[in-house]
């Protein structure tokens, strides 16, 4: 990755931005405007009748800027925007969005400020496990829980060397004003912000520890959005291991919807409700990579374990596509695969990736109803528990 001068003054950005390359289009009079891009080529193979599936194409383009306004003081910002290419991309999940829309300030051992539209403050911890060649993502990408996904209108404060005494010890406060995008558990999955403007005045921290040199790094953060009635609240930890080229990551959250009104179902289906409950979502996840050069590239061997659990005293029918779903006091997997893929890089630009994700799933569980498409196919009886074979290209500058 190349470390440019605003890489090492805010090093989530390009790490958040996936480049492994940039293009420097200025540089001059303490001035610095950098390019980077992506193009994904990208299929989910399976069975029809699940979320997700068929052509995963999308194109992203970003730019990220510094200023050099006293000795102690730069300015920045960053802009990113992605196009979906995919056939499907009309459906939720797929839209063309701006990702990422910031400025700020930074005082070098006093920290960093910024506003915009940015990753909300858990994703930082949720993100040791975001690192699959296809899939993951399932905690750090999520609606479900308060600011742990990219996040409009978004205060942060960063300070990553603890105001110069040490390297090691790094720690964020984020507040977001009506910009949280976090809405009740929803099988319909129209709970994003692009489709409610009901959004909530939110909360967050977290710190990280890297622990001396031995490669390790813990972390942990908690968030919550500012309802009374019905307060939604998160907490996150992880830990993650990077040196000698292996990589080992984990994560545990939990989310706690307060007198949660879940609608399962949309207007296209009948629908029920958990009215006035409190549901909780649990999960862990585990990764382990290995990278292995060779005379040609680099070779990253991957395989992973996710699991996440809903649980209410609540009773609930769900029907959808012609199937029933029956919950009383239930504590059922949303999602639960263990993944197996591996990453070639032919260099810094151009990549080949290749993920299976082995579906654990039973047809009985909330995470195969939210994951039922239209059942079409021959094993359409089963919706949402199919296997999943992702391939891709990825070229990125």
């Amino acid at each position: 990755m190349k470390r440019n001068l605003l890489a090492i003054a805010i090093p989530a950005l390009l790490v958040a931005a996936g480049a492994n390359a940039s293009i420097e289009v200025w540089n001059k009079d303490g001035n610095k405007v950098d390019f980077y891009g992506r193009v994904k080529a990208a299929n989910n193979i399976t069975d029809r009748g699940q979320e997700g599936e068929g052509d995963d194409t999308s194109a992203r383009l970003g730019m990220s800027g510094q200023t050099q306004i006293t000795d102690g003081i730069t300015g920045y910002g960053r802009w990113e925007y992605e196009a979906k290419a995919g056939k499907d991309n009309d459906g939720e999940g797929s839209h063309s969005e701006v990702r990422y829309a910031f400025a700020g300030l930074n005082f070098g051992d006093f920290g960093s400020f910024d506003y915009g539209r940015n990753d909300g403050v858990l994703k930082a911890i949720t993100a040791y496990t975001d690192v699959l060649p296809q899939f993951g993502g399932d905690a750090a990408n999520n609606a479900w829980h308060v600011l742990t996904e990219r996040t409009k209108a978004v205060a942060t404060y960063r300070n990553n060397n603890f105001f110069g005494l040490t390297d090691d010890l790094s720690f964020a406060l984020q507040y977001a004003d009506n910009g949280d995008a976090t809405k009740p558990y929803s099988l319909s999955k129209n709970h994003l912000d692009r489709y409610n403007k009901q959004s909530k005045e939110a909360w967050g921290a977290n710190a990280q520890w890297r622990i001396f040199d031995t490669g390790l790094t813990l972390g942990g953060g908690y968030a919550q959005d500012s309802g009374s009635e019905n307060r939604h609240s998160t907490w996150a930890t992880g830990i993650k291991y990077d040196n000698y080229n292996l990589y080992l990551g984990a994560n545990y959250f939990q989310s706690k919807h307060k007198n949660a009104r879940a609608t399962f179902g949309d207007s296209s289906v009948n629908s029920a409700f958990l009215r006035d409950t409190d549901i909780k979502i649990r999960g862990f996840e585990l990764v382990a990579q290995y990278g292995i050069d060779l005379e040609v590239g680099r070779l990253t061997p991957s395989i992973a374990y996710v699991q996440h659990k809903v649980k209410s005293s609540d009773y609930s029918n769900f029907h959808k596509y012609g199937y029933i779903w029956k919950y009383r006091g239930f504590n059922s997997p949303e999602v639960k695969y263990v993944s197996v893929g591996a990453t070639y890089d032919l260099n810094k630009n151009f990549s080949a990736i290749v993920e299976y994700k082995f579906n654990l799933l039973d047809h009985k569980d909330i995470g195969a109803a939210s994951n039922t498409k239209s059942p079409r196919g021959k094993h359409a009886t089963k919706p949402g528990t199919k296997d999943v074979l992702g391939v891709g290209l990825i070229y990125q500058f």
